[in-house]
This record gives C-alpha cells, structure tokens and sequence, in this order.
C-alpha cells in the first residue's frame, strides 16, 4: 500500500485531463482579466501599460504555479482540492485589488500572492516529510519567502513598492530556470523539474481560451452599449474575426505538439519558457480586448491606435518564439506580421480606429491562411 506522501503525489499512469477544481480555479482569472484591461482603458499611455504588465504578470505567476502544483500533485487528493480552492479565493481576492493595487489594496493584493505561495509549499513541506519529493517543496519555499518579503514590504511602504515588487517579481520568475538553488539543498534535479506535457499543454490552451472569452465578452459588451450603428458593427464584426483568428493562430500547428515538446525537453528551460511566453500571448489578449472596447466604442480616441496593433503584434510575438522554441524554426509568416502591423501604427495614425482594426485583422487573416497551407506542405512549418 502506497504511503501517505505517495498518494499525495501525482504519478504517470494518472490521468492528464484538467480536473473540475482546476477549471474552477481559472474562472477566477476572468475577474482579474477584466479588471486588467479596464484599468488600462483608463490610463492609456505607456505608464498604464507598464503598471497593466506588473499586476498581469503577478497575477500569471499565480496560475502558472497552481498548475504546476496541480502537476506535479494527485488532483484526487483532498487537501491538493482545499488548495486549489483556496488558490481560486486568493486570485479573486488579487482580482478584486487589481484597480487600487499599486495604491490602497497594495497588502490585499501582495499579501494574498504571498500566503497562497509561502502558505501552500509550507503544507506540502509538512506533508511530505521523509519523501524525497520534499526537498523540492522546500526549495519552492525558501524562494518565496525571499520574494514575499519584498512582496510584503513593497505593500507597506509606498515610496519603494514599484522597484521592490519588479525585483520580487523577477525573483519569482527566475527561480524555477535555476532550480531554486538553495543553501543545504542545491539544485533541484531534472527530475522533479519534470512536467507532465499532455497536462500542462491542456491547461495553457484552457487559459488561452479564458482570455479570448475576455477579449469576447468586452466586445459584445461594448456593442451592446451602442446604437448598433453600421460603424459600431463592422467594428464588432472585425473584433469577433480577429478573435477567432487568434484562437486558430495559437493552436495552428505547432501548438498541438507542445505537450510532446514538453515531455522530451529539458525541464528548466520550455517549462517555464512555455509559461513566459504564454504571458506575452496572454498580455496581446488583454491589449486586444482595449483595442476592442476603443474601436467600437471610442472610435476617434487620440492615440489609441497604438493599443489596436500592439495586442496582435504581441500575441504574434510570444507565439513566435513558442514555434522556435518547439520546432527550432522561426514561421515566417508571423514574423513578417511584426513590422507590417507597425507599419499599420503608424499610417494610421489619426485616422478612426476602424481602419487600423480592419488592417490588423487582414494581417492576422493572411499569417492563417498562410500558416494553414503550410500545414499540408510536405514540410510543416511552425
């Protein structure tokens, strides 16, 4: 009979398929998602942005490490459910905070980041004494309490809290491409770095699909708001196309041998490279979900062409690099796209956000139609 920590354990022969709790845990991103692209919406300049990308990035750490947890963890096990709950609870609590959380929400939003982190490897800690997955679950935990307290600090104390929360943030982010050095523990080896590809690949798509519902639900939103004038709805209708072309552009082709990938590459590197790059994609989403709302809405907005393409140009980059990094080729369909769409910026440039929707969503239009005849070339590209 399997010990204890055994049966804590996720193990081969389980299945990779996402679990009801897990799939519950993303619903609280839509929230975050949500409040994200309005926060931007309403500070649209390059400050916004960059405050836009600090919050989305913490609140993507969040989701990356509940499913590596959930990875490397038996969905089955009833304390891995209560934290998944309580992972859900502390991303609604971060979500709630996201418009006020470089301000007044600052302890709402770190200090939830920092208990579901610390709080959820210190149980793991405890429960997996005298099994040697538990080194692993200790170096976690010496990382994030390293972090949390700049995360807790910069909460506590206004004048430092931007310059302390990147460094927590980029300690947070570099921890697993090292292994989490830590002193008395080393490394973590290759193989409790390993990640169960079919899993995570399911779960990246599930994510992805949550922010394109996003991108949707502000839309539909935003039209309905209007008097469905012609403008209005070719807007919408554009914004629905562009939509889908995206969904078609992240799984097509290389996209569906990312679990594959996964399983044969080095842990370190495309495991946390793939949720990197994800973040990008993800980040293109929310920009595109704004450039949405201000085509259809707001459709003279001074300089809100510049949100229009840099959410597909965005998306296109991080999945750019994912194609390299699973293929080792560059699509060189998505890499035109990037200056075409700059070029797109720039003529359009005072002109009503229409044209540059309407521009962007044929760039998106002809990478898929040219990715999609790749797919039936003797060689497939990426």
């Amino acid at each position: 009979m399997a010990s204890a920590p055994e049966r804590l354990l996720r193990h081969r022969e389980d299945p990779v398929s996402a679990s009801f709790l897990e799939l519950f845990f993303d619903l609280a991103f839509v929230l975050a998602l949500s409040q994200l692209a309005s926060i931007l919406l309403a500070d649209l300049n390059v400050g916004g942005a960059l405050r836009t990308a600090l919050l989305l990035a913490t609140l993507w750490w969040v989701w990356v490490t509940t499913t590596w947890f959930t990875d490397w963890f038996a969905p089955s096990a009833t304390v891995v459910r209560l934290i998944l709950v309580a992972a859900a609870l502390a991303s609604l609590l971060m979500g709630t905070a996201v418009p006020e959380a470089l301000g007044d929400r600052a302890p709402l939003f770190a200090g939830a980041f920092v208990t579901l982190n610390v709080g959820r490897n210190v149980l793991t800690s405890i429960l997996l004494r005298g099994h040697p997955r538990r080194s692993r679950s200790l170096r976690i935990l010496f990382w994030f309490c390293a972090s949390g307290a700049l995360w807790l600090v910069g909460a506590l104390v206004p004048v430092a809290r931007v310059p302390l929360w990147l460094i927590a943030m980029a300690t947070d982010y570099v921890g697993p491409s090292v292994g989490w050095p830590t002193p008395g523990l080393g490394r973590a080896r290759r193989d409790e770095l390993r990640l169960t590809g079919g899993h995570l690949s399911e779960r990246f798509q599930q994510i992805f699909i949550i922010s394109l519902g996003e991108l949707i639900l502000v839309a539909g939103l935003a039209y309905a708001a209007t008097d469905l004038g012609l403008a209005q709805t070719a807007a919408f209708l554009l914004v629905f196309t562009m939509a889908v072309l995206t969904g078609l552009l992240y799984i097509t082709p290389a996209g569906g041998r990312l679990g594959q990938a996964l399983e044969r590459a080095d842990p370190s590197r495309l495991g946390p490279g793939s949720a990197y790059l994800h973040l990008v994609m993800v980040g293109g989403v929310v920009a595109t979900a704004v450039g949405a709302e201000l085509a259809i809405a707001h459709p003279t907005e001074p300089g809100a062409v510049a949100v229009v393409v840099a959410g597909p140009a965005l998306f296109l980059t991080g999945r750019l690099l994912l194609s390299a990094a699973i293929d080792r080729r560059f699509s060189w369909p998505r890499l035109a796209a990037l200056p075409a769409l700059l070029v797109v910026g720039l003529l359009t440039a005072g002109l009503p956000l229409l044209v540059a929707t309407a521009a962007s969503a044929a760039i998106l239009l002809i990478v898929a139609v040219l990715e999609w005849t790749a797919v039936f070339a003797p060689r497939e590209r990426g």
